[in-house]
């Protein structure tokens, strides 16, 4: 998996099982090969109006569409980039064909969200080059919460809490390393105000105003220093989980596509990307690993609640996290309340 996730990364192809040799295309910009075939997604084929492609629900979902001419990369990232359309407005004709090797075929997808690259393949290119091959079942196996661990802890004193430790949990073959915070003092007999806080550089650090996470980051670990003055304490959990899982360049290509007029799950939906790719399971490991096996939660989405109460960590409280609007982000609020479930309250 993780030499599979560098090769797209570095534009070279990848082989799933018995599946044809696929060729990232955003990524192989100095690759000479050519196809008639792309393996693309269900959302990018119904913006193409492919024949005989009906309108998918997950539009993360694969489709092999053939071309009448052979395509090359030039040729083929307009195809594969919805943000390319404005100036590349004549694509086609394209045909829908039959997908054989369908269960490939979405490991390849998932492949491409989590090395950050649009999910669009040449399929069997000539030249094909020596591809990095992987076994459809080796995306379980790097998905397992299990092989999470911690890595290490330290003391590390914080404007909100000077009595902090942070500890840092990695996975073999992952390259993302996430972080849990723990404030005040656990030996108390209280149940932990906790918080499943996603990366987000532009919110955390730059102070985005397209959406609410530096002000929910904030408001989170402001709420847990609080919860320590009164006798308990508090653990927030960073997950390296950019643009709901999508990762930053994807994330800004999404945001786009929003200047555009669409909303935040559509975006995503339209680069042919899940609305949510975030990993909540991944969250009930880090606090198994803490020793935490009930929590205080602060959330508004429902599927937090359900995921770790899944995994079996007990939900005691759901703690509402609401933070006010502001002219930049109220569509993003709105789009989170009325298509993601998300509570107000």
């Amino acid at each position: 998996m993780a030499q599979a996730v560098d090769a797209l990364r570095h534009g070279w192809p990848i082989k799933v099982g018995d599946a044809p040799v696929l060729l990232p295309v955003e990524t192989a910009f100095a690759s000479a090969a050519k196809s008639d075939r792309m393996l693309i997604s269900a959302a990018r084929a119904e913006t193409l109006k492919l024949t005989n492609q009906r309108a998918a629900a997950d539009g993360h979902s694969p489709v092999l569409m053939r071309a009448a001419d052979p395509l090359d990369i030039a040729n083929a990232l307009p195809v594969a980039d919805p943000a390319l359309d404005s100036v590349n407005p004549l694509k086609g004709p394209f045909l829908a064909e039959q997908l054989e090797w369908m269960t490939a075929a979405k490991v390849a997808l998932e492949l491409a969200r989590i090395a950050g690259v649009l999910p669009a393949f040449l399929v069997d290119p000539d030249p094909q080059g020596e591809p990095v091959a992987l076994k459809s079942v080796d995306l379980a196996a790097w998905k397992n919460p299990q092989t999470l661990a911690i890595a290490t802890r330290a003391r590390l004193p914080i404007a909100a809490e000077e009595e902090a430790e942070i500890v840092v949990f990695r996975a073999p073959g992952d390259m993302r390393e996430h972080v849990a915070l723990v404030l005040g003092d656990r030996s108390l007999d209280s149940v932990p105000l906790v918080r499943l806080h996603s990366e987000c550089l532009t919110g955390d650090i730059f102070g985005s105003l397209k959406c609410d996470c530096g002000p929910q980051l904030d408001a989170a670990l402001a709420a847990m220093a609080e919860a320590g003055r009164e006798g308990g304490w508090g653990v927030l959990l960073y997950m390296r989980q950019e643009g709901r899982g999508i990762g930053l360049v994807n994330k800004l290509r999404a945001y786009r596509l929003q200047d555009e007029g669409v909303d935040t799950l559509e975006a995503n939906r339209r680069l042919g990307l899940p609305e949510e790719a975030r990993d909540f399971p991944l969250a009930a490991r880090m606090l198994d690993l803490l020793g935490i096996a009930e929590v205080r939660l602060m959330t508004n989405n429902l599927e937090k609640v359900v995921a770790l109460e899944d995994a079996g960590v007990k939900v005691s409280e759901r703690v509402a996290h609401q933070l006010p609007a502001n002219p930049h982000n109220t569509r993003y609020l709105a789009t989170k309340r009325d298509r993601a479930g998300h509570l107000l309250t």
